[in-house]
């Protein structure tokens, strides 16, 4: 790989997550966030990430520190101007991704610009830009230190020069590319959240507890994490913004948002991120 600096725009639990692995990785990295506040967060929890590896024996002391200096922060975004590859991983809100895919599309002519987005539209994203076959999706999952996969998302403009960089790249993160097209939600979100949204219905209806369901679901069908924990897990509001782009790209009623989600994101019970959702957290 010869990128020599890669771009991450927000730090959040996805942003931090995937500057974590890019820096471990060998490659210097630039976070973006308009807060101080935030870089500060993402900076703590990227040097607890990188110890846990240091104690399971996966990296050396002297690897993490190594990885830390490679890692920088700034609340600027045109300081990205010199970064080969952008991965945007800003929260799942069409108009904020447009106008940060606009405003990274006038810094420099030559980056690869890859949204890390869960379910939104690769090719509306790609026209906004001015070099709209160099736009591409690159998603992760949470956590990203752990899980293997990303999906690589072709916009309808994607070039096949930039699929071959973003999956060469995905490689270079000892992560494994998956090449999907450009649908709502993808494949993995697709299939997954419906089933979160199915559970949530079954809870509403009384016929079993978030609890019941979790363990019939481990035990049943081989599943690591029953899908009302890993909700939690995703965040109650991410996984309502899914269904909603499921529901308006389909046009399908079967995608409907189950009120009791709607209600619980309304009342800011987001998962483990706010202390409560499905199950409460300390």
């Amino acid at each position: 790989m010869s990128e020599q600096r890669i771009g991450v725009v927000g730090a959040g639990t996805m942003g931090q997550g995937i500057a974590q692995v890019v820096a471990a990785s060998g490659f210097n990295v630039r976070l973006y966030d308009v807060a101080d506040e935030q870089l500060t967060r993402a900076k703590n929890a990227i040097d607890k990430g990188l110890e846990k590896l240091v104690a399971k024996e996966k990296m050396t002391a002297e690897g993490k520190q190594e990885a830390l200096a490679r890692l920088s922060t700034t609340t600027a975004l045109d300081a990205l101007s010199d970064c080969s590859v952008i991965i945007e991983a800003a929260p799942e809100q069409p108009a904020l991704k447009e106008k940060l895919f606009r405003d990274l599309s006038h810094l420099s002519s030559d980056a690869i610009l890859a949204s890390n987005t869960s379910s939104l539209s690769l090719t509306r994203l790609a026209a906004v830009c001015e070099r709209p076959e160099r736009v591409v999706g690159m998603h992760f999952f949470n956590p990203v230190p752990v899980l293997k996969l990303v999906e690589v998302i072709r916009a309808e403009q994607t070039s096949d020069a930039t699929v071959e960089r973003i999956e060469a790249l995905a490689k270079a993160l000892g992560k494994t590319a998956v090449p999907v097209g450009d649908a709502p939600g993808f494949v993995v979100n697709r299939l997954l959240v419906p089933m979160i949204n199915e559970a949530a219905f079954i809870v509403q209806e009384g016929t079993a507890t978030p609890e019941a369901i979790d363990e019939a679901m481990k035990l049943g069908a081989a599943h690591p994490m029953g899908p009302l924990a890993l909700a939690d897990l995703i965040g109650l509001d991410v996984c309502l913004a899914i269904m909603d782009v499921l529901q308006e790209g389909f046009g399908d009623p079967k995608y409907r948002p189950c009120p009791l989600l709607r209600r619980m994101v309304a009342a800011g019970y987001l998962g483990r991120k706010s202390g409560r959702g499905f199950y409460i957290y300390e």
